[in-house]
């Protein structure tokens, strides 16, 4: 499997995983001119924004080393763009990430909830 199906993969089992715990999924995969949002689901009061970072091992680091400080802040921005087009205006937001574990037949999630984000 290449690196987008991997990535597809872990962000099906994103979906899946989420929609377990209760979250209402709003959409996958929405783009701005200023980036990506993986998943954005509504968990009760709040409205969330999910990075998925999938792997195969951890020989390059854990998943969510891998959201730094500039992919942060293109995730905020593209929340923003997203909520001025969606009209969302009173709802509290949060920034998760989602890391995903391919591991042989297995499937591991952690799920960092506030990961960033003021």
């Amino acid at each position: 499997m290449n690196h987008i199906g991997v990535g597809d993969k872990g962000e099906q089992s994103a979906a899946i995983y989420l929609s377990k715990l209760g979250y209402k999924i709003i959409t996958t995969k929405y783009r701005a001119k200023t980036g990506e949002i993986d998943i954005i689901a509504q968990d009760k009061e709040y409205l969330v924004f999910v990075e998925v970072k999938t792997r195969r091992s951890t020989v390059y680091g854990f998943p969510a080393e891998a959201v730094n400080f500039r992919k942060q802040q293109k995730i905020i921005n593209t929340a923003l763009c997203f909520l001025n087009h969606r009209g969302f205006t009173d709802m509290a937001c949060r920034f998760d990430i989602l890391e995903i574990y391919l591991l042989k037949d297995t499937v591991h999630c952690n799920h960092i909830i506030n990961a960033f984000g003021s």
